[in-house]
């Protein structure tokens, strides 16, 4: 084995090293920097259990790329799912290494992290890997019909296409996907291959069938911003399917680990799939700030079933009473049963009396005619008038309408269910406690809960696709980026650098009043404009009078005759501007504020939008972007006070935050949209070796602005900045050798590109 340098590495990686105990030399030349990234984020034990597994697959006789895909991707995938999800994986690589589907382990290891991604829940990842068993299991050993020993064609396939294919369809489309595929072309070794691979029509004409619904994967944002908005609160949302489960339907519930949702929701009588998972969040919101847990011990089922039914209607109308638009929500998706549904004589009707309950409790407009029934809603009403309107008031009530109402027949076992069950309801599982603790799952949680609290605080990530130019293809997902409003300093201090600049910003001022926007310019001659053309309209009239055709175009309406241009000025706050620039006692930060604060300046003068954004890295998984303006922001103190609190740190990872500032200069409405990036070296991150990864996955991410309408152009301050910043902007850049000249440069160079 070559001798590695260990003089700067984590102390322990030589033992590291000898317990992997892999003589493959890919993986020497790589092991360094998986092992780095697994120490920052799995456990003493989870360590101990990656090595392990790493050197199991490097011995297990299939070559080096098992074990490179394991290093590469468990890491990510430990973070998503958890370290207690690896056995389950393993064992699933073991029946794969047994089976003739040995070759398919690589692509399945390969894609694991993004499907984690797209499955962040180890009961779905476990469906998942039960469904490749399935079509592994109906594919391996059936060609034409005759029994051989083949691996199933299309596997490796299918592993390789699935984070796209989970992207487009939840999980359960997926398995229907599969089962076409499975059921059509098992023994069909080529047209198998080519339906996995999403090369034959009817490939692509199923995957369109299944794309129905909406995604929670890719809304998560949104619902997150909507618990925080509205419900001042954050957790995590846990997907899970609803396909792999036919007899026991699962439900919404929530526990320390998250709120637990479906993957997919389709509209609904008129109520679109994002605004069911809203309705979830409003009632388990509801929960969280209204119901206490009571004792379950001296209530029976029906007891404690009446109880959940009023208290998931008391919390509800508290939730209505501070968000009235949420009656519309619930109304439309709360089932309305018909009064004479159930026949009491053969059937349990519990269910069925309680769902119309519920649906009287909420809408005083239900119509139905039972007494007792009217009877509870009044006295509901009156507890809610009250405002002694808790769990366990609520409790007392409903214990008496089941001494009230109950029969005979609650007992049989024939149940109705039909049009009685509340679909966006949790299992309210939290409302009740118990005198004995079981050995149910739930009680471990506090301890699992520890797995997630050292995610990043704040928003949910946003994945970014990173380019690799060695493959020429994007890496799916690869990138996570977390953005937060930058903190806020002494407004005060940018008020002093302006001052000092004052000299400067009075020239700047001459040329400002050279670009600003003219006055409005008349167009005449409309037939539909925004006011009426006196002149023309007289002379229409007097031709009408006189018997000529009139000219009908008699208004007129305006135009601005200048810019319309919306600005996107994105910081580079790596930790290289803290050094002092030559011949200076300013840092290259501090002379950065100055060009910065004159350039917001100017470009709040002129009364063009713009925002600015600082970002830096700290590998791919933690890429930072900070919100210093926004498009809807005055230039104001707030704005001045967060540029005066910038600092810098890390890296640069400039493809990843030229995307995501895109994002909210793309939303801009402007003929021309530029954004400026201001850095003081090349792309590059901890996590990469190879520095031409990021300078052309730099260079890709200015080809998509392009695209997208976005002119990029940079302002570098490294002096051996020609050595590359052409391969990322072309011609489109100016290196500043004197940085000194900052303050004046940069507002100048913003005006000459937009003249």
């Amino acid at each position: 084995m070559a001798e590695v340098n260990t003089e700067y590495e984590h102390p322990l990686m030589k033992v590291y090293r000898e317990q992997l105990n892999c003589g493959f030399p890919q993986v020497r030349d790589v092991f360094d920097d998986c092992m780095t990234e697994a120490l920052s984020i799995l456990s003493k034990d989870g360590t101990t259990a990656y090595l392990e597994t790493a050197g199991f697959l490097c011995r297990m006789g299939r070559g080096v790329d098992p074990v490179l895909a394991f290093l590469e991707e468990w890491p990510s995938t430990a973070k998503r799912l958890g370290e207690s999800a690896l056995p389950a994986v393993m064992e699933f690589v073991h029946k794969m290494n047994k089976s003739p589907n040995g070759k398919a382990i690589v692509p399945f290891l390969q894609t694991m992290a993004a499907v984690a991604r797209r499955l962040p829940s180890r009961e779905q990842v476990q469906d998942y890997m039960d469904l490749a068993l399935d079509f592994m299991s109906r594919t391996t050993g059936s060609i034409h019909g005759i029994h051989t020993t083949f691996p199933s064609p299309g596997l490796p396939e299918f592993f390789a296409q699935t984070p796209y294919l989970l992207s487009q369809i939840s999980l359960q489309g997926l398995k229907n996907w599969v089962e076409y595929g499975v059921r059509n072309y098992g023994d069909h070794p080529e047209r198998q291959i080519d339906y996995f691979s999403l090369q034959s029509a009817d490939s692509k004409a199923v995957m369109q069938r299944e794309r129905h619904g909406t995604l929670l994967v890719d809304n998560e944002r949104k619902l997150d911003l909507y618990l925080r908005g509205l419900w001042d609160h954050q957790d995590y949302l846990v997907p899970y399917s609803l396909g792999f489960d036919e007899l026991r339907k699962p439900v919404p519930y929530y526990d320390k680990l998250g709120i637990r949702m479906p993957d997919v929701h389709d509209d609904l009588n008129g109520i679109a799939g994002i605004d069911r998972y809203r309705a979830t969040l409003a009632h388990v919101m509801g929960h969280k700030r209204w119901t206490t847990a009571i004792f379950a011990d001296n209530f029976s089922p029906f007891q404690r079933m009446a109880v959940e039914f009023f208290e998931d209607a008391r919390v509800e109308l508290l939730a209505i009473r501070k968000y009235p638009g949420l009656r519309r929500l619930f109304m439309a998706l709360h089932p309305k049963p018909d009064e004479n549904a159930c026949d009491p004589e053969n059937t349990s009707c519990l269910r069925h009396r309680l769902a119309m309950l519920s649906y009287a409790l909420l809408d005083p407009a239900h119509g139905y005619q039972d007494a007792h029934l009217n009877d509870f809603v009044a006295r509901f009403h009156e507890i809610m008038a009250g405002g002694d309107s808790s769990t366990e008031a609520i409790a007392d009530l409903a214990i008496s309408y089941v001494a009230r109402t109950r029969r005979q027949s609650d007992q049989l076992a024939k149940v109705h269910f039909e049009n009685t069950e509340i679909g966006y309801r949790d299992d309210n599982r939290h409302m009740w406690r118990f005198h004995e603790q079981s050995d149910d799952e739930e009680m471990f949680d506090d301890h699992r809960k520890l797995e997630w609290e050292e995610e990043p605080t704040g928003l949910p990530p946003r994945h970014y696709p990173e380019w690799d130019y060695l493959s020429q293809t994007f890496r799916p997902d690869w990138v996570s980026v977390y953005e937060a409003l930058h903190p806020k300093g002494n407004a005060s201090d940018i008020d002093k650098l302006l001052a000092k600049h004052d000299a400067l910003a009075k020239r700047l001022k001459r040329m400002l009043d050279l670009l600003k926007p003219q006055e409005k310019v008349r167009i005449r001659y409309q037939e539909e404009g925004s006011e009426l053309d006196l002149d023309i309209a007289l002379r229409s009239l007097i031709d009408f009078k006189s018997g000529a055709s009139p000219d009908p175009r008699i208004n007129m309406s305006h135009k601005t005759s200048g810019r319309d241009i919306a600005v996107m000025l994105l910081l580079d706050l790596s930790e290289s501007l803290n050094e002092k620039v030559a011949g200076s006692d300013q840092t290259i930060l501090e002379l950065s504020q100055e060009a910065v604060s004159l350039l917001a300046w100017a470009v709040d003068k002129l009364g063009d939008p713009f925002a600015i954004g600082g970002f830096h890295s700290n590998t791919r998984h933690d890429v930072r972007y900070m919100h210093i303006k926004g498009y809807s922001e005055q230039w104001n103190d707030d704005v001045k006070g967060r540029l005066a609190a910038m600092d810098a740190a890390f890296s640069t990872r400039m493809g990843a935050a030229m995307r995501h500032a895109a994002h909210y200069l793309e939303a801009q409405k402007a003929d021309k949209k530029l954004m400026l990036i201001l850095t003081d070296g090349q792309p590059s991150d901890v996590d990469t070796k190879d520095e031409r990864v990021l300078i052309e996955d730099s260079r890709q991410a200015v080809k998509e602005l392009d695209q997208k309408g976005i002119y990029t152009y940079c302002i570098n301050l490294d002096p051996r900045a020609d050595e590359y910043v052409s391969d990322i902007f072309g011609k489109q850049y100016t290196v500043v050798d004197n940085i000194q000249r900052l303050p004046e440069r940069l507002p100048e160079l913003f005006m000459a590109l937009t003249k």
